[in-house]
């Protein structure tokens, strides 16, 4: 085992764990970045230097997922949960239509959030089996003249995940926080894609917005500036101060995405890791997963044990061997081990260890 005995395996859900070179590169730029005696944290965001970290974000991001000119990329602050509410407030009016598949909690939160500023149709909705598949699209109530569909294409919380992209004419709007950079998709089905950082990109505090063109021209008149995609598309995502040490930081990620091979070499290392571990859990007796095979999640793998009153046990146990944050979010309880791009396959390996070596001494 290679790694700094002080770090942990991280299997956290978001926050999440970040490279190890990267976080050197950080510990190695802070006091002074690029000769300039000061820290990134320090410099303005219009500096010549700075200036030039984010445009070089965005094309390392532009040819990591194929983005073609007829998008722009944006980098707002505020998380995909303010992206739920600027959404309708870019692409709509108060008298449209808009379609939501809802798949787990984003996705209601993100159709409540549509509410407030449009009518929303719920095209299809996952609670029924709490939120453990995703219902055949043949079966989707769609409006016949929806402004656009909504969907989640990867729910962190319930481990549920798209293996296919929906059809259809209206424009797509993915809240992609947990899938992005995890393997290749084919930008152009989209209209819109966003995404929180703090999972595959960088520290929170920053949003990526994939936004096609000519959707920045549907804005609501009246909209807050710092509301308005078109602010931010206009303006180099510089409407005001940006959080630059976000910035910084997902500019070092997507340039060790880079150097790992980029996004079809980092998908295969997924798709191994995520079958690994749902093969131990699937073998076992001792652990489950509840989600429908076809629809589980590369990036977030829920688990439950046979015996709950041994989830805290298993939990400290875990954490004393170097595996933290596997606690399952409050509102489904269990595991989770969250496995995005920056958790090593050894981290995997080490998990499966843990379990059958915990399930031995429990049974």
């Amino acid at each position: 085992d290679v790694r700094d005995m002080s770090r942990v395996y991280n299997f956290s859900a978001g926050p999440a764990a970040l490279p190890l070179e990267v976080l050197e590169q950080i510990r190695h730029d802070i006091p002074d970045w690029q000769g300039s005696g000061m820290s990134v944290m320090e410099v303005s965001h219009r500096s010549k230097d700075f200036m030039a970290v984010a445009a070089r974000a965005e094309s390392t991001f532009r040819d990591l997922l194929g983005i073609s000119s007829d998008y722009s990329v944006l980098f707002p602050q505020g998380g995909a949960t303010l992206q739920m509410a600027m959404a309708p407030l870019n692409l709509t009016r108060k008298e449209d239509t808009v379609d939501y598949v809802i798949t787990g909690s984003w996705g209601k939160k993100a159709a409540n959030e549509a509410k407030k500023f449009c009518n929303v149709n719920i095209a299809a909705d996952a609670s029924d089996k709490n939120f453990t598949y995703i219902p055949a699209e043949v079966g989707w109530q769609r409006s016949d003249n929806a402004a656009y569909l909504h969907f989640t294409p990867n729910e962190t919380i319930a481990g549920v995940e798209f293996h296919f992209v929906p059809a259809g004419d209206v424009p797509l709007v993915a809240d992609m926080s947990s899938t992005i950079l995890s393997r290749p998709i084919d930008v152009d089905r989209f209209g819109v894609i966003y995404a929180g950082a703090q999972k595959n990109i960088g520290p929170a505090g920053i949003t990526v917005v994939i936004v096609r063109n000519d959707l920045l021209e549907r804005v609501r008149p009246n909209n807050p500036h710092l509301m308005t995609w078109k602010a931010y598309a206009e303006s180099d995502s510089m409407t005001n101060t940006p959080p630059t040490f976000a910035w910084y930081v997902a500019d070092l990620v997507f340039q060790w995405l880079k150097a790992q091979g980029g996004i079809e070499a980092i998908a295969e290392v997924n798709q191994r890791k995520a079958a690994k571990l749902y093969k131990a859990i699937d073998e076992s007796s001792f652990y489950s997963n509840p989600v429908a095979v076809d629809a589980r999640s590369w990036m977030n793998v829920p688990f439950v044990l046979a015996d709950a009153k041994l989830d805290a046990v298993f939990l400290e146990e875990s954490l004393a061997a170097g595996l933290a944050n596997l606690k399952g979010h409050r509102s489904v309880g269990g595991m989770r081990a969250s496995i995005y791009n920056a958790v090593p396959e050894a981290a995997v390996d080490a998990l499966i260890d843990f379990m059958a070596d915990f399930e031995n001494r429990k049974t």
